[in-house]
């Protein structure tokens, strides 16, 4: 038997082999007039490359990976370590490998034309033949690959396909990304027809000043080119004049000029739309390749934007203007088939982005699929445009490994020939967390000589110096740089390229604290341009419990608001039997697997707010327009008047003519009224038309300002008297838990791998022994002093209960040890009765907050049922608090029920959970829901942070031991 060609290369292990057979890439549209060969394919997983195809085949669903279509290859995840213990370049003796197979019917009329087979992704290394004959072989798992089969296939018959996937390869040690591990094919595959004098490559420069260039490159398959061909172009129906046709007499070699074709097309377009990420102008480019006779052989079209991108000493500027990039890292995800994402999955991703106030997308790790640059171009997005290179857990020996060379400058490559005509890609990233060598400033090199249009960035080069101009970046772009760092360095006077953070806030679990406070000094210091969240998604799978496996394309419908149906849940790192996983570190995006807004979203929108309320003045407030390019006509808004009596005040907003960056005064909309104590007013900023990514009437932002402060005033003591029990606990019908101190929250993820819930534990705060030292009662008060001890030292607390008017008002004073130096939170805890299951408060809302997470949500009055409050964050964890709570109501559907006025605004959490039920569960299909409400009111509650990857919180929302007092009092409905 003769020995597969392709298999004796055994491409899974030679990193010098980085392609065999495969065409090269380029930026030439060949979408149109494709055969799709998506749909179900005859497949076999294989326990190795070079194991026999046998036995009885199944089906696979195509695009889509093999770990989430029935297999017993489960998805697996790691952030840093590589899941098999080879070191590059080797590869695991057990190495899945899928072959997938089908016949092709080529249509009869491709006679005569060069026919071309696309493979959009395949994870890791892929092997084509076709009718058994070897065709070619590629690696770079997010890229597509394209073989001419010309040769290999019959205009009017069937040939049979074989595309064989290997999972695990030299390449893999270069696709270390923090995701999970899949294999299969990942996205579509299909085959074209072309003429075989046909278009090898087209680029674009098109200008701000509205100049466009088109530099096309012509082959022919037969080798020569044929006499009296020609290209033409058009915009918007515009033809392009012909600038320079290079022939045998520019070029010395003539095999060179008969084999390759260049010709470059321009023209200026008048008062041009340029493109920028506020308004996304595109025109329709059309490029046709002619026969000498003018029939046209080859045809490309583009949707191109007019925009300029320049650093300009420590600026990125587009079209001349200093931008702030509101970023996020996005992966190519979807909870039902990994890796796989449709157009409506793209779309809807950056729909949901834009929305949100993010401007940026850097494409964490690896080239996107391609329609998501389309849907960028088309709805505004600044792209970083990131090459497949990660080598976390090998990173400083391969950077400069030879053997890699080629495998890094080809990928970076290949990324910038496919997506350099995209307005939207305005920076070329290197890679990700992959050290720092030859090998990233060889593949630098080629990007600046072809496309010196753009800047290139890379954190492992920007790490060795923010400002070293012999560094591979253009621009600083460190991950998780403290805050007073980057400022520091925006103000030594030693800055020389823009700051802008790849990563800097870490959404996992409850997080990305700060972040106001991080924008507040962007926005403030020079030389500061932003960054990208870490990240999009929450990666959890959507699991059956029964059987732990992947619920696949089937699952569709089986999740709402964040949450799987009953019998199903998010599963994350180890859920699939790993004994090496990375756990929860997977889930952590802005927004839950089913593409569910998380709290920390509405923060974002706040912050880069495009309508801003800079100050109230007695007569009026003044409005800001904060946007880079566009004024506020494509805006509407409502004035809106909360007051703490329980009134809201409504009145139509006419917003003023701004431009980019000026502020007007808007006379107040309402006659403040002397009555009613605290007053805030609140802008509902909506769009104004239906727009590509927000129907008419999509809130934007809704700034406030407070015009009045609360009165202070203390309610006078009435008849009547206060029970509490045997230990000194309040007794009241409504309560079936009495009122007690608490300092434990569930730990968030942050808490965790900050370490901050570790030396909670050890200071014994999860586990508090209350003892009663004092029992009095005097004059209708009861004064109780109690001691809460932990394995660290003893907490005294002191409670006094007087009666009030209808109900009871509790004095608390806490006094920590300076042992305890930063606790989770101070204040009280109790639990109701079942049946009060809404709530009403006034103060911060309507969705989650926190100390240092808080600008989202606007003080006023809100409603929401009890269960809706809670946020189901993938580990369970400390959630559903909402910041500055003055006051709020629990009501049964009769409207009996109780209501707590605080002395202050103050961080109060209402859900159906313990702290402890939290802390025990690991995933949500385990809790419980308790039937009352468990109810915190803290004096004091510390900041979310991001430490489960990045700076923790400021200590100006840490608790710190010493006196905490507060008050409050309980009324019954």
């Amino acid at each position: 038997m003769t020995p597969d060609p392709l298999i004796a290369l055994r491409p899974w292990e030679a990193p010098e082999v980085t392609s065999w057979g495969r065409l090269p890439m380029n930026a030439v549209d060949r979408r149109s007039g494709a055969l799709p060969l998506d749909g179900d394919w005859r497949f076999q997983l294989l326990s190795a490359p070079d194991a026999p195809v046998g036995g009885a085949w199944s089906t696979a669903h195509v695009p889509g990976v093999w770990t989430m279509q029935g297999t017993d290859d489960l998805p697996r995840y790691l952030n840093i370590r590589m899941p098999f213990a080879e070191f590059p370049p080797h590869s695991p003796a057990a190495n899945p490998t899928g072959v997938y197979e089908r016949e092709v019917d080529v249509p009869a009329d491709w006679a005569g034309r060069r026919i071309v087979l696309q493979v959009g992704g395949a994870e890791s290394v892929l092997l084509v033949h076709v009718d058994g004959r070897p065709v070619g072989i590629s690696k770079d798992s997010h890229l597509a690959a394209e073989f001419d089969l010309t040769e290999q296939v019959r205009p009017g018959s069937s040939a049979t396909v074989r595309l064989t996937v290997v999972k695990w390869s030299d390449a893999s040690h270069i696709e270390d990304q923090d995701h999970w591990w899949h294999g299969g094919l990942t996205r579509s595959v299909l085959l074209y027809a072309r003429d075989p004098l046909h278009l090898a490559d087209v680029t674009v420069r098109a200008a701000y000043s509205g100049e466009l260039r088109v530099d096309c490159r012509v082959r022919d398959t037969g080798g020569a080119l044929p006499e009296g061909w020609y290209v033409t172009g058009e915009v918007d129906g515009e033809l392009l004049a012909q600038d320079v046709e290079f022939d045998r007499a520019n070029v010395e070699d003539e095999r060179v000029s008969d084999f390759l074709g260049e010709v470059r097309l321009h023209t200026t377009v008048p008062d041009v739309r340029t493109w920028n990420a506020e308004t996304p102008e595109l025109y329709d480019l059309t490029v046709r390749l002619h026969r000498a006779d003018g029939t046209v052989a080859d045809t490309s079209r583009h949707r191109i934007g007019f925009r300029d991108v320049e650093i300009v000493g420590r600026d990125l500027l587009v079209n001349g203007e200093r931008v702030f990039i509101r970023g996020v890292n996005r992966h190519d995800f979807h909870p039902l088939t990994g890796r796989t994402v449709s157009y409506d999955d793209m779309r809807a991703d950056l729909v949901l982005l834009k929305r949100f106030g993010f401007n940026a997308i850097r494409t964490a790790h690896y080239p996107n699929d391609p329609t998501l640059y389309d849907l960028a171009d088309e709805l505004g997005f600044y792209v970083v445009d990131e090459a497949d290179i990660e080598s976390h857990d090998h990173a400083h020996e391969i950077a400069d490994d030879p053997r890699y060379l080629g495998a890094f400058v080809d990928r970076v490559a290949r990324m910038v020939l496919r997506d350099k005509n995209h307005p939207s890609v305005i920076v070329w990233s290197l890679g990700n967390e992959s050290d720092y060598g030859a090998n990233h400033d060889a593949a630098a090199g080629w990007v600046r000589r072809h496309d010196p249009t753009r800047p290139i960035q890379y954190e492992g080069a920007a790490k060795l110096g923010w400002a070293d101009p012999q560094l591979a970046s253009d621009i600083a772009c460190p991950m998780y740089a403290p805050l007073e760092d980057c400022v520091a360095h925006a103000l030594s006077g030693e800055q020389t390229k823009p700051l802008i953070q790849c990563e800097y806030s870490h959404a996992m679990g409850n997080s990305n604290g700060t972040l106001a406070d991080h924008w507040a000094a962007i926005e403030a210091t020079p030389g500061l341009q932003g960054g990208f969240i870490w990240e999009f998604w929450d990666h959890g799978i959507l699991q059956r419990v029964s059987d732990g496996r992947p619920a696949g394309r089937g699952g569709a419908g089986l999740y709402d608001n964040g949450v799987p149906a009953p019998g199903y849940r998010w599963a994350y790192g180890g859920d699939f039997g790993e004994t090496i996983h990375d756990g929860a570190f997977i889930a952590d995006g802005v927004v839950f697997p089913d593409r569910t807004p998380k709290p920390a979203m509405y923060e974002h929108r706040e912050i880069a707010a495009p309508v801003r309320i800079e100050s109230y003045r007695h007569e009026g407030v003044v409005l800001t327009n904060h946007q880079h390019f566009r004024g506020f006509d494509w805006l509407t808004g409502v004035w809106e008047l909360s007051l703490a009596d329980g009134r809201t005040l409504t009145a139509p907003a006419e917003l003023p003519e701004l431009c980019p960056g000026e502020t007007a005064a808007v006379p107040l909309p309402f006659a403040l009224p002397e009555d009613g104590g605290e007053a805030w007013l609140t802008l509902r900023v909506t769009t104004a038309r239906d727009l590509p990514w927000a129907p008419r009437g999509t809130e934007v932002c809704v700034p406030q300002v407070r015009l009045r402060a609360a009165d202070v005033r203390r309610e006078p003591v009435a008849a009547g008297s206060v029970e509490v029990d045997g230990e000194g606990l309040l007794v009241h019908p409504l309560l079936t838990v009495a009122p007690t101190l608490s300092l434990w929250r569930a730990p968030t993820d942050n808490d965790e791998l900050g370490g901050m819930a570790g030396r909670w534990r050890s200071w014994g705060l999860d586990a508090l022994v209350r003892k009663v030292v004092s029992v009095r009662e005097d004059a209708g008060r009861v004064r109780v002093a109690a001691e809460y001890a932990g394995a660290a030292g003893v907490v005294r607390h002191r409670q006094v209960f007087t009666a009030v008017e209808g109900g009871v008002r509790v004095e608390e004073e806490a006094e920590l040890p300076d042992v305890f130096d930063d606790v989770a939170r101070v204040g009280t805890v109790f639990e109701t009765v079942a049946g009060l299951d809404l709530l009403e408060w006034f103060g911060q809302g309507p969705w989650e907050s926190y100390p240092d997470r808080g600008a989202g949500a606007p003080v006023g009055h809100h409603s929401l049922p009890v269960d809706e409050l809670f946020t189901p964050y993938l580990r369970p964890q400390e959630s559903g608090g909402r910041h500055g709570v003055r006051r709020f109501t629990l009501s049964a559907p009769d409207a009996t029920g109780l209501t707590v006025a605080l002395d202050e605004p103050r961080q109060v959490c209402v859900t159906r959970y313990r702290a402890e039920d939290l802390t025990a569960a690991t995933h949500h299909d385990e809790l419980v829901p308790r039937p009352g409400c468990v109810v915190h009111l803290d004096a004091a509650h510390r900041g979310l942070g991001t430490a489960s990857c990045g700076p923790d919180t400021f200590p100006s929302y840490r608790v710190a031991p010493g006196v905490h007092r507060w008050s409050w009092t309980l009324r019954v409905l």
